[in-house]
């Protein structure tokens, strides 16, 4: 079994070890078995570490570490393939880790304080590359947020030691005290304290002091669920690269902006006032450009039965020609429009007209292919035929419905 070096000493940066087995994944990808290792294995909310595994004559960048009974280092090769037996040299990439330890170790204070200040138990956490998330059993506001915030801030700055100790039995003593409750040990268990803050059995590696992480930062928080409410938070320097990206973004937007003043929620409710007026403006422009366009295709619409039936070949996006054909058969008594484009066929009927347009085109695709449905009043589809032949075809189809001769 490997032995795992980063529970020894998570600030181990680099390290040697044999190889004890190796995998060709192709692509040149390969994963490697080592007798011992600096790299943690993605687990508990923490992703694996990443880093370099050197030897004579080759380099693998370790880009995944998986716990598969055994650990597995997954990466790219280049060079030679190692061999069973032979020494290696491993590197973490250690910005990625310190922060991840860091990361992991902020989410046991806030989840700790959370609990404390309003019995919310964390149910879920995981540590993604620019944020991490919890799930704790709501509900939640912003001013309970800002309390925890500065309560897990305040544990922070007191600078309080971080400790770890295993057990193959967990004294009841220690059972009581537990955050999280631990259902069975099967083995051995690692309990993570933070002072008389928190206590908590965790197997992914942390700070040996709460002043490392910095500060938390949360980020948003919303309900995910009937009794699950999700928490986004950054903590260490991943915080203040998050704060700034968001803050860059905050004081571009409002350079855009007519009205550069903050806050940039005015500045967003008067541009969108705006919009709404330019829409219902568009909107009145688009019902008279219809309306126009209706007398012109009602003038030439021809006649089958006792309908105007108008068929237009249209390049128009599908919802705006079922907009336009709605609005066309309903101020046209006795009317059916027939659309047909190279994307879609869509046929519409006045509510006078004793013709359904869901059986219509259900027997031009019966000639011509494809595939559609609807309703007695409107029904659309695909079929496979150019536009003027499926407009020629859902006449004569029409006719045939309404018992009408060609002309």
């Amino acid at each position: 079994m490997t032995e795992r070096l980063y529970y020894s000493d998570p600030y181990l940066r680099e390290t040697t070890a044999k190889v004890v087995e190796v995998k060709d994944l192709g692509n040149g990808l390969v994963e490697v078995l080592l007798d011992r290792t600096i790299f943690y294995p993605e687990g508990g909310g923490q992703p694996s570490d990443r880093g370099l595994i050197e030897g004579d004559g080759f380099t693998i960048e370790v880009t995944k570490v998986k716990e598969r009974e055994e650990i597995w280092h997954e990466g790219v090769i280049e060079g030679r393939f190692p061999e069973k037996g032979e020494e290696v040299k491993l590197k973490l990439d250690w910005d990625w880790r310190y922060e991840n330890m860091k990361n992991h170790t902020g989410q046991h204070i806030l989840s700790a304080v959370l609990k404390k200040l309003y019995d919310l138990d964390t149910t879920g956490f995981q540590i993604f590359e620019h944020y991490n998330k919890i799930e704790v059993n709501g509900p939640l506001d912003w001013e309970m947020i800002t309390e925890a915030e500065i309560e897990a801030n305040r544990v922070i700055a007191e600078g309080i030691p971080v400790t770890v100790e295993e057990f193959k039995y967990l004294p009841d003593d220690i059972v009581k005290t537990l955050r999280k409750h631990v259902s069975k040990v099967t083995d051995r268990v690692r309990i993570v304290s933070i002072g008389d803050v928190d206590r908590t059995p965790c197997g992914g590696t942390h700070v040996r002091n709460t002043s490392e992480i910095g500060f938390i930062k949360v980020l948003r928080f919303y309900k995910k669920s009937k009794n699950l409410w999700r928490i986004e938070f950054v903590a260490g320097n991943r915080a203040l690269r998050t704060l700034n990206e968001l803050l860059e973004d905050y004081w571009s937007a409002l350079d855009e902006m007519p009205n550069k003043n903050r806050p940039l929620v005015e500045r967003v409710r008067e541009l969108k006032e705006e919009m709404d007026s330019l829409e219902e403006k568009l909107d009145e422009l688009r019902h008279e450009l219809w309306r126009w366009k209706g007398l012109a295709l009602i003038d030439k619409a021809e006649e089958i039965g006792d309908y105007n039936v108008v068929a237009l070949v249209e390049k128009w996006p599908m919802k705006d020609a079922q907009a336009f054909a709605v609005n066309f058969v309903e101020n046209n008594p006795g009317s059916i429009l027939l659309l047909a484009s190279e994307d879609y066929v869509l046929f519409a009927r006045n509510e006078e007209v004793d013709v359904s347009m869901k059986e219509l085109l259900s027997k031009v695709i019966e000639e011509l292919g494809g595939k559609g449905g609807g309703t007695d009043n409107l029904a659309r589809g695909r079929v496979e035929a150019e536009p003027e032949d499926v407009l020629d075809v859902a006449k004569e189809k029409l006719r045939e419905l309404i018992g009408s001769p060609r002309d």
